[in-house]
């Protein structure tokens, strides 16, 4: 899709969902983010966690490629210039499955190149109880079609 099938409100959700595992958790922590809440799960039972929860670092990675594999946007996408109001609610557990869904809450023009747009959306990632685990708004910049 284009930044003109886009409109305000247009809403889109992943089918399918991500399992995150004990190991992935850790694996990705190891590398990315080795806080004892994220990579021994004994500390993190002790942890004001109460057991091993995935970075939120991880959870975005998780979000955006669900997001790109839905391909709303993907075929036009420029990039992006940057995230906004990230937040992580609820922590993410092994066993959790995770959908992404995003919402276009505002879609501009580009002034000087008529060629694009720039599309803020606001993405949530829920686990199976349908609870938000993680959200941030991203401004896309998307090609038109002229």
């Amino acid at each position: 899709m284009y930044f003109d099938d886009l409109p305000v409100g247009y809403r889109f959700e992943a089918e399918a969902e991500h399992e995150v595992t004990e190991a992935e958790i850790m694996a990705f922590a190891r590398e990315w983010d080795p806080q004892p809440f994220h990579v021994d799960p004994e500390a993190a039972k002790a942890s004001a966690y109460g057991g091993l929860i995935a970075s939120g670092l991880q959870t975005i990675g998780i979000a955006l490629r669900q997001v790109l594999d839905m391909n709303v946007w993907g075929d036009s996408s420029m990039g992006s210039s940057g995230l906004d109001e990230v937040r992580w609610k609820v922590p993410v557990r092994p066993g959790d499955r995770l959908r992404t869904r995003g919402e276009v809450l505002s879609s501009t023009p580009s002034a000087s190149r008529p060629d694009r747009g720039r599309t803020e959306i606001l993405y949530e990632a829920v686990n199976q109880r349908d609870e938000v685990v993680m959200s941030y708004r991203a401004t896309q910049i998307l090609k038109r079609q002229v």
